[in-house]
């Protein structure tokens, strides 16, 4: 059996179990980590840091 990348099986366990609700909050989570890690090394961490 070859190995699966770890996104691949997360979205076939999203498919066969039907959670799709897991989705929106994945996508959530991509957005306020990115937004995080570019706060933190930009010189506009001044102005992003007040959204939080």
């Amino acid at each position: 059996m070859a190995k699966q990348s770890l996104v691949k099986e997360f979205f076939l366990f999203i498919k066969q179990e039907k959670k799709w609700w897991l989705i929106p909050f994945i996508a959530v989570l991509l957005v306020v980590g990115g937004l995080i890690v570019f706060a933190g090394s930009s010189p506009l961490a001044p102005f992003i840091y007040p959204l939080f």
